[in-house]
């Protein structure tokens, strides 16, 4: 499944309660939904949008890819942020639409497995800052060995990140509780793509435009120094 993060011009993020007779009906998510066969993501992520909510988007921005199992299996969905479309957002399969901002998200009652997206918002286009309220950047080898010694918290404070000097080191880290990675090498596209497909967790490029990271499945680039 894909679903957006659709942010407008004052910062405020979109999102549409589940209607009466679906599945936790009364709760709201992310607009998005199923992708059809021989579709890529971001071809089911402009369909879904302007078949959903009546807008076309463009140059949508990776954010991370979730598993979440509820009683009736698993899903995996593919979250991305949208920042520039056309349109005005309506809710045209009669959902109710709604406007937050980032800090009123979790009290908004959003469906358990879009709880995730809320602290991925947080994260900047650009990493510049390697620690901030909303997240830290941690060393490879000094976050490994916490995990090793079973030291790691159970979550709620600032998000995980780990540098990462490339593919193995980004997914150990991710296995060990990292919540997103910045690399502190340059990969090849076609690497950086395999990687940015195998973790749920957002990864940042190095030495990347920012147009150009999107496109290979990165939510950013790592500027840190």
């Amino acid at each position: 499944m894909v679903a957006a993060a659709v942010i407008d011009a004052r910062g405020r993020v979109l999102i549409a309660q589940r209607p009466a007779g679906k599945h936790l009906a009364g709760l709201w998510e992310f607009p998005g939904g199923k992708m059809e066969p021989g579709e890529t993501r971001v071809d089911a992520l402009r369909r879904e949008l302007q078949e959903e909510i009546g807008i076309v988007i463009e140059q949508p921005r990776p954010l991370l890819r979730l598993r979440h199992s509820y009683s009736y299996g698993d899903v995996l969905l593919d979250v991305w942020v949208v920042r520039r479309y056309r349109g005005e957002p309506r809710g045209l399969d009669g959902q109710s639409l709604r406007w937050c901002s980032r800090s009123s998200l979790p009290a908004a009652g959003l469906l358990p497995a879009d709880q995730p997206i809320i602290g991925a918002l947080r994260l900047p286009e650009r990493l510049r800052v390697g620690e901030t309220p909303y997240y830290r950047v941690h060393g490879f080898e000094d976050f490994m060995a916490r995990h090793s010694q079973g030291s790691q918290p159970d979550g709620g404070g600032p998000l995980r990140g780990v540098s990462c000097r490339a593919g193995d080191e980004a997914r150990a880290a991710v296995s060990a509780g990292a919540e997103f990675v910045a690399l502190d090498e340059p990969l090849g596209a076609g690497e950086l793509t395999d990687l940015c497909g195998s973790l749920t967790a957002p990864v940042f490029a190095r030495d990347l435009p920012l147009g150009r990271a999107w496109g290979l499945g990165a939510s950013g680039i790592n500027e840190l120094g």
